[in-house]
């Protein structure tokens, strides 16, 4: 490759990192502007098609986020070199290639909720033209003096070396500085959610199994697991937040955070799981949620005759969609203020979220509430409906094995889990080792019957590897079927099955 070609390309490149770190410094210290990444990431996942949607989930879980902003970097960063490349005989075709970068990042960032149309106007305009500048600029660097194979005199080439770090570095900071401030987790300021008249159980010894390993029956907030559209986490003003009913109601209301705070508190011990979790997969969790009964809030509104499905609005945008009697058929679902007895995380939903046991996440569990809606059945798909995803989705009787994690010793050996059927309740868990008999394991009492528990059952193994499977039945007396299904359209299905070493 030719030294002028690989100067002109380095500079395209080190301009790109230049006009992304520019639009990053600016969405971090002005809240009118978005994050570049957050708004190009977000519009890259809108107009994803399923598949990729699936493969992302499938690849990074719960670090999907990081790796879509990580790729967009990267496409940025081929785009600045190829354009820089072609800026060397046709200077055109950076500014078009730069400026339409600009107007896509532009009209993704106007997009975004609270976004100022003039402000992100304004720093993308900025941000170009800093990116362009700084790429002439390098790209230009020992021209005049450069022989005539390209290669630049070694003044030339040591001050390109120089300033082309230099700005690199710049770039570099300003994108961290920004990233960091725009995607920070926003704080929490302390409140006193309660009292609640009727608190929730307090987990004992009967709720749980002494095993080194074993997913703790209340996950902590920190170790909670986290799926959404949502590439920075919402910042939510108090002052101006509410959470509004509309729609097919007889009277439209509006509730404050403290309106909220008010009203009588309940809480219960739910389990929630995303629908993309494969079998045996991670992205499930109980916790104590407490909150203002959903019931009470339709109630005061009054919901029509005609209304058939309840809408849940994000202040980001995102929808989900479900039936409203399931507001008043004793599964209690909530609007949800706290989690395991501290306010909401800002990145699990503050101020408020909706909680519906039984349902998967995707149509029900709404964070950063904003808004309840009521509408028909057909009057309304939600955000991942028209993606090819169920709008119908209940929880599946699931079970999962967490423990024996390495190689074990030939003889018994402790086998043990989580199983959860959050409308109904877990009655049961068997093992099968080898495709053998099903073996009844032991199970902890439940927190409620919308919580999962955590089984244990003890095996003898001779040395060598040995399958184990686990499944489990629900309350109604279910057993969660054998036949392998992928997440999509409406959750997965099959026996958790894993490999154990022994000898």
């Amino acid at each position: 490759m030719r030294p002028d070609t690989v100067r002109w390309g380095t500079a395209g490149l080190v301009g790109a990192g230049v006009a992304l770190g520019v639009g990053e410094l600016a969405g971090g210290l002005f809240s009118a502007i978005p994050s570049p990444l957050a708004a190009v990431g977000g519009a890259v996942v809108d107009g994803s098609p399923p598949w990729l949607k699936d493969f992302a989930i499938a690849t990074f879980g719960t670090a999907d986020k990081t790796a879509l902003a990580i790729g967009t970097v990267v496409v940025a960063a081929m785009l600045g070199w190829f354009a820089g490349v072609a800026a060397r005989t046709r200077p055109a075709v950076l500014v078009t290639v730069f400026a339409g970068f600009g107007v896509l990042g532009a009209l993704a960032g106007s997009g975004e909720p609270d976004a100022g149309a003039v402000a992100v106007s304004w720093a993308t305009l900025i941000a170009v033209a800093a990116g362009i500048l700084v790429a002439f600029g390098l790209g230009r660097i020992g021209g005049d003096a450069a022989p005539t194979d390209g290669v630049p005199a070694d003044g030339s080439r040591r001050r390109f070396l120089g300033m082309a770090g230099a700005a690199g570095a710049a770039a570099l900071a300003a994108g961290v500085v920004g990233r960091s401030l725009s995607t920070a987790t926003p704080a929490v300021a302390p409140r006193v959610i309660g009292p609640v008249p009727r608190p929730a159980v307090t987990p004992g010894a009967e709720h749980s199994f002494a095993l080194d390993g074993i997913t703790p029956i209340v996950v902590p907030n920190r170790e909670f697991y986290r799926i959404d559209t949502a590439l920075v986490v919402p910042r939510v003003d108090l002052g101006r937040w509410t959470l509004r009913v509309s729609g097919l109601v007889d009277e439209p209301l509006a509730f404050t955070y403290d309106d909220l705070l008010g009203m009588e508190l309940v809480e219960d011990h739910v389990t929630i799981a995303c629908v993309s979790n494969e079998v045996g997969g991670e992205l499930v969790g109980n916790a104590r949620w407490t909150g203002v009964r959903l019931a009470e809030i339709l109630e005061r509104a009054g919901v029509q005759s005609r209304a058939s499905q309840l809408v849940g609005r994000s202040v980001d945008g995102f929808t989900v969609g479900f039936p409203p009697d399931a507001a008043f058929d004793g599964r209690e679902p909530l609007v949800a203020l706290a989690m395991n007895g501290d306010p909401l995380p800002a990145a699990h939903g503050f101020p408020a979220r909706l909680i519906v046991p039984g349902l998967y996440g995707y149509v029900s569990a709404t964070k950063w509430l904003s808004e309840i809606e009521l509408t028909t059945w057909d009057g309304f798909d939600a955000y991942w409906v028209p993606r090819g995803w169920s709008k119908a989705a209940p929880v599946k009787t699931q079970s999962r094995i967490d423990l024996p994690r390495s190689r074990v010793a030939p003889g018994p050996v402790a086998v043990a889990g989580v199983a959860w059927a959050p409308l109904h309740g877990v009655s049961g868990v068997e093992v099968s080792v080898d495709a053998g008999e099903w073996v009844p394991g032991e199970i902890t009492q439940a927190l409620s019957s919308h919580a999962w528990v955590q089984w244990q059952a003890t095996v003898d193994l001779t040395a060598g590897e040995h399958r184990v499977a686990v499944r489990a039945t629900d309350a109604t007396g279910y057993t969660q079927t054998a036949e392998p299904l992928p997440p999509r359209p409406d959750g997965a299905t099959g026996h958790h099955t894993v490999r154990i070493a022994v000898g």
